[in-house]
């Protein structure tokens, strides 16, 4: 008889990166979304922290090697990445990137106002989110409550009006136009309520980056994602820092930019207009507007509990 191996059986790798491919997966799928921020979503599946300082010690590495800080400095925020997050998470951004931009193009073109009703269901139960992190950490004043919903509001009204300026109309983009327009895509990417797509279709972009994503054109795609690693490698480390040094200040700043974005996914709108809701046809977007925040609001409480069976139990004395 064979002996039986005694212990755990370790888990298989290919199981162990599997949420954070489909995490990755998530993200992709509604930063392909205008008016869904993938910073968003990476707060709600609970590892916007973890990605930004994974981030930032990768640029820190970068910038290690060749500012000639020596392959110490470099090797060293290479080891503090979190390579098990994030290698698994990008292969699943590119997959849902690169396989559903046609079929979510097709989705939001031919059902517009159904598209619209889902994402702000989805958008607006993200706001549980940054709450109940900033929550935690404001002081019992009324003062100080006062001052973090004064802030909100600004944020969230001023996102709000800016989003109701009118798209551009371009023609051929010039590679100079690309890059920028990467840059300013991925820094909304990693900014909670920020819309990279939004950004997009704001200088008339999204369409012909889907389409470039959907056709695999390389030379367009190239020119964008220079520009997005440019972008990264500028916005993550201040964000870095600002989670750290001033993470109140924020998590109050991402609530306003989440809640003011959620103009862009009004279900009722022509062109940069408001409409009111249709009468006789309210009931399906109401729908699928509740089934879009019930997801968001599981993903939440199952971050939640998952976080909570991290914490290890203290021992009675």
């Amino acid at each position: 008889m064979h002996p039986t191996p005694s212990g755990p059986v370790p888990p298989n790798p290919s199981l162990r990166a599997l949420p954070s491919f489909l995490q990755g997966a998530l993200i992709g799928l509604v930063e392909l979304v205008p008016g869904v921020s993938g910073g968003t979503m990476a707060l709600v599946l609970g590892i916007y922290d973890r990605l930004i300082a994974s981030a930032d010690h990768a640029v820190h590495a970068v910038t290690a090697l060749l500012g000639g800080n020596g392959r110490a400095a470099s090797r060293t925020h290479l080891r503090a990445v979190e390579w098990r997050l994030v290698l698994p998470l990008v292969v699943g951004m590119a997959v849902a990137l690169f396989t559903l931009a046609g079929p979510l193009h097709a989705f939001v073109d031919t059902q517009p106002v159904i598209a619209r009703a889902l994402f702000l269901g989805m958008v607006l139960a993200s706001l549980l989110v940054p709450l109940s992190m900033v929550t935690r950490l404001l002081p019992p004043r009324p003062a100080q409550w006062a001052l973090a919903v004064f802030v909100v509001v600004v944020v969230a009204v001023g996102v709000f009006l800016g989003l109701g300026l009118p798209t551009l109309q371009v023609g051929e983009p010039q590679g100079w136009v690309l890059v920028l327009s990467g840059a300013a895509a991925v820094c909304a990417l990693v900014l909670p309520g920020l819309s990279g797509s939004f950004i997009l279709l704001t200088i008339g972009l999204y369409e012909p980056t889907l389409e470039a994503a959907s056709t695999r054109d390389l030379g367009y795609l190239a020119l964008f994602a220079g520009g997005a690693v440019l972008g990264l490698a500028t916005v993550v480390r201040g964000l870095a820092y600002l989670l750290r040094a001033r993470r109140r200040a924020t998590l109050l700043i991402a609530t306003g930019l989440i809640l003011g974005s959620a103009r862009a996914l009004w279900p009722w709108q022509d062109g940069a207009a408001l409409l009111a809701p249709d009468p006789e046809a309210w009931a399906a977007p109401l729908a699928v507007f509740v089934v879009g925040a019930a997801v968001v609001v599981v993903l939440w409480l199952w971050d939640r509990r998952t976080q909570a069976r991290r914490v290890p139990r203290r021992r009675p004395a």
